[in-house]
């Protein structure tokens, strides 16, 4: 942890011969930096939950923290990397988070105010399609890659070419420690949705840090949750809007809040559809803005608040496509396969379905990239998750709910271009 004292003087002034320094204010920027090649070497990260990971730094409130991050796989990926690397990717791995950071003055019961004050992107990222994960994985079941040059105005690859996807990054995992009570919870019900069949990852030792509390044979192997779901921590959201200047407020679940970032995106579309957004590592810079007392008792998820940062994102073209609960008949996708059972396979329309409608709006998505943009399958599927919003049109009008999926056109050279 690197610790560095600015002053910053607050107000204008009109005289600086007489310049009036009783206002002053003293603010602290905490600095949490990478150490070694993987997180397996830096004890700046950790990749499980558990309110016993130990603080690696400490701030208060008005502080800026620093967080040194790496990308979500924790990977050794290059502009050279081909499919056949994401064989040796270890899902155990996911996701390396930096922190956790304790806010001094913080309660459980809290609640935690802080602010995304800036995200400086590595000069390389990547997006893959990874056999048996991703919204569309019974359809996508070979692995790819696409992997993008990054700066602070857009990202270029030469795996799709024509393209240029604007920087509008945002960390894709922030959050806080959960507490013991909680983590008891969350097992409980994952439990239960695992035994009728629910795609739950349950606590599992195997590449799990720190290794001595969460690794195999660890004191707390068993109690030590995965970081891929979002909770009621935060963590792996994903919510493309928490961008730079927008404020989150966290529930503190225990004293400190233990407040952690990871899995930075430097673009994602809503829906993040083949399971990875451009992943990239980063520093990002927080400040602790407010600490709520009182206020995390009766919050149920982390909130966010922000000005104009969904306007900027808006495209100033776009295509869209509309689904409805439809599919094939005799079709169970892979996110209905818990819910055995012929009435589901013999419908050709479901009930009330957002899942079924999102799939329907994005396979049409994927078509129109492919029949009017000339690109693979492949490459319409990454697309889609780095630039395609999937919104909510209406649940109301049963028994057809509407999904769309929305492509910015910006995207293309040809239509930025004039």
């Amino acid at each position: 942890m690197k610790k560095i004292i600015v002053s910053a003087l607050l107000g204008a002034l009109a005289f600086p011969a007489y310049a009036d320094t009783t206002d002053q204010r003293w603010m602290t920027i905490v600095e949490l930096k990478k150490q070694g090649m993987h997180c397996v070497d830096d004890p700046n990260c950790f990749n499980r939950y558990h309110p016993e990971i130990p603080a690696r730094a400490k701030a208060n409130v008005g502080d800026m923290i620093v967080y040194h991050t790496r990308d979500a796989l924790d990977t050794e990926f290059t502009l050279d990397s081909i499919p056949a690397d994401l064989a040796t990717v270890d899902l155990g791995l996911v996701h390396p988070m930096t922190g956790p950071v304790h806010i001094n003055g913080a309660k459980r019961g809290d609640a935690i105010e802080v602010e995304i004050v800036d995200i400086a992107p590595d000069q390389y990222g990547y997006t893959v399609i990874a056999p048996g994960f991703g919204f569309l994985r019974d359809v996508f079941t070979e692995p790819y890659i696409v992997n993008w040059r990054l700066t602070r105005t857009g990202a270029v690859s030469p795996g799709m070419p024509g393209v240029t996807v604007p920087y509008e990054a945002f960390p894709g995992s922030i959050g806080v420690m959960p507490g013991l009570p909680e983590i008891e919870e969350i097992k409980a019900r994952e439990a239960d949705l695992a035994a009728v069949g629910g795609a739950v990852l349950g606590p599992s030792g195997a590449g799990a840090l720190p290794a001595d509390l969460c690794g195999e044979g660890g004191r707390a192997e068993k109690n030590c949750l995965r970081t891929i779901p979002p909770r009621e921590n935060g963590g792996n959201m994903d919510v493309q809007q928490m961008q730079i200047g927008t404020r989150i407020i966290f529930p503190c679940f225990i004293d400190g809040c233990g407040v952690f970032v990871g899995d930075v995106h430097y673009a994602q579309g809503d829906g993040e559809v083949s399971g990875t957004a451009i992943e990239m590592g980063a520093v990002t810079t927080l400040r602790v803005r407010k600490i709520h007392k009182g206020k995390g008792a009766s919050m149920d998820m982390p909130a966010t608040m922000g000005n104009d940062q969904i306007i900027d994102m808006e495209p100033t073209r776009y295509y869209q496509t509309v689904g409805i609960p439809i599919k094939g008949k005799g079709e169970i996708p892979p996110t209905h396969q818990y819910l055995t059972g012929a009435p589901i396979a013999n419908l050709e329309n479901l009930n009330e379905d957002l899942t079924i409608a999102a799939r329907h709006a994005l396979l049409q998505m994927i078509d129109y990239l492919v029949e009017e943009h000339g690109l693979t399958k492949e490459q319409a599927y990454v697309l889609s998750s780095i630039a395609v919003d999937l919104r909510v049109g209406q649940v109301v009008d049963v028994p057809n709910y509407v999904v769309t999926a929305v492509l910015n056109l910006d995207v293309f050279d040809k239509y930025r271009h004039y």
